[in-house]
């Protein structure tokens, strides 16, 4: 049975560190020297002698490697006492991140809301900010702008001068090249195939790598939360949009040309519902907020408020049917239906070990009841084995940042720690 936990969790909590906890002896491709950052990083602080067993490498291959990380500035001895030395003992010395080292930001741009963290390179964070906007698709030149506003107010929160930032990540919903750098669709932009990363690096005056916000949020649990410890996993977002992002061996994926996993746009009716990506029967014209207003609107005769938000609709549909009413409830179990659809394929597909269901209205609990998961688990092949376990994380905007500011992380470490010979080889 797939155990469903509905729960709000601190970004930052559990084991200390970030990034991905990967198993040892699993990537013996990359520099040894990257391993031996990562497995630190990772870790939070940890002892030479530790680093060698888990690495199966000699002491000293990681006095001398690490010797060269310290040297450039990357690591830092740590004084730590155990909790079983006794008072008069010797401290242990372990290795930890340089955290001053380097900082980056991570910025989240969405069409009610734009979100940005400033992290070190440990992965603390160091401010978040938040600015509102007025939904609607805007012009290059306004959202480049915007996204310059946004840096330089959460640079001043974390008393760090944005010339001092590594680099920049930034998040769009929409299907985007994350090698490329190119937005080719976008509900927050209003033209196609728009060059954002290199628009955003001339204004900025910064390295900016983009990514599409389903990732970033499966990023922030590889980096932070509940994914650190697993090799596969799924993270399938409900707000604004339906997304999904999937890790595989530890690494996100994102297909051949960067734009794979469009989970919300895979088609779950014939002729289906007007998606707003122009379509019709995409998954998410029956899921997304957008599309759960659209049918309250005509179902409880709210067209009287079309100028009220997208939140508030939602909030009236969700106490009509935590009142009883048939008709706002009618529009959930519709939704959990196609929902339940969606989660059987994906499980079909690719048989992860946890799909996280991530969104700040995740406590809307008609979407994920029961029911649904029966249904999802009757359309999932009968193998006898049991079904992946599923959880509900209801975190705020700041989540799509911090993911943000992993893959500006990653993207800082490999270009340090891998150089172009070594990483064209891989």
């Amino acid at each position: 049975m797939a155990s469903l936990s509905v729960e709000r969790k601190r970004l930052g909590g559990g084991a200390p560190g970030c990034g991905p906890l990967i198993p040892p002896l699993s990537e013996t491709t990359r520099p040894l020297r990257q391993q031996i950052f990562d497995r630190v990083r990772a870790a939070g602080l940890i002892a030479r002698v530790q680093l060698a067993k888990e690495l199966s490498i000699s002491p000293a291959s990681v006095t001398t490697l690490t010797s060269e990380l310290i040297e450039r500035g990357f690591l830092e001895e740590v004084q730590a006492r155990r909790e079983s030395d006794t008072v008069r003992g010797r401290p242990t010395v372990a290795l930890g991140v340089r955290a001053a080292a380097h900082f980056v930001a991570g910025i989240k741009l969405s069409d009610r809301e734009h979100t940005a963290v400033v992290v070190d390179f440990a992965g603390n964070l160091i401010a978040g900010e938040a600015i509102s906007r007025q939904p609607g698709a805007m012009l290059l030149a306004d959202i480049v702008g915007a996204t310059e506003t946004l840096l330089d107010r959460v640079c001043a929160k974390a008393g760090v001068p944005r010339a001092n930032l590594s680099a920049v990540g930034l998040g769009v919903p929409g299907f985007v090249d994350c090698p490329a750098g190119v937005v080719h669709w976008s509900p927050v932009l209003t033209d196609h195939h728009v060059p954002l990363a290199a628009a955003a690096s001339q204004r900025l005056n910064l390295p900016v790598h983009i990514d599409n916000d389903a990732n970033l949020v499966t990023l922030a649990e590889l980096w932070f939360g509940a994914g650190r410890r697993l090799s596969d996993f799924a993270v399938v977002t409900i707000e604004h949009g339906v997304g999904m992002g999937f890790v595989i061996n530890h690494r996100i994926f994102r297909g051949s040309q960067g734009m794979g996993m469009e989970l919300g746009h895979t088609k779950v009716q014939l002729d289906g519902a007007l998606c707003r990506c122009g379509q019709r029967g995409c998954l998410e014209a029956y899921v997304a907020d957008y599309a759960l207003v659209r049918e309250a609107q005509t179902a409880l005769n709210l067209s009287h408020r079309e100028n009220q938000s997208v939140g508030a609709l939602l909030e009236s549909l969700f106490d009509h049917a935590k009142a009883g009413n048939s008709a706002a409830r009618s529009i959930f179990h519709r939704a959990g239906r196609y929902l339940a659809l969606g989660l059987a394929n994906v499980v079909n597909l690719f048989d992860p070990e946890l799909i996280i269901l991530s969104g700040e209205r995740m406590r809307y609990d008609y979407l994920y009841a029961e029911e649904t998961l029966d249904e999802m688990r009757a359309m999932m092949l009968d193998t006898g084995r049991p079904t992946p376990r599923i959880e509900t994380h209801a975190w705020g905007d700041l989540l799509w940042a911090h993911g943000a500011a992993a893959l500006a992380l990653h993207e800082v470490s490999d270009g340090l720690l891998c150089p172009p010979r070594e990483m064209a080889a891989q």
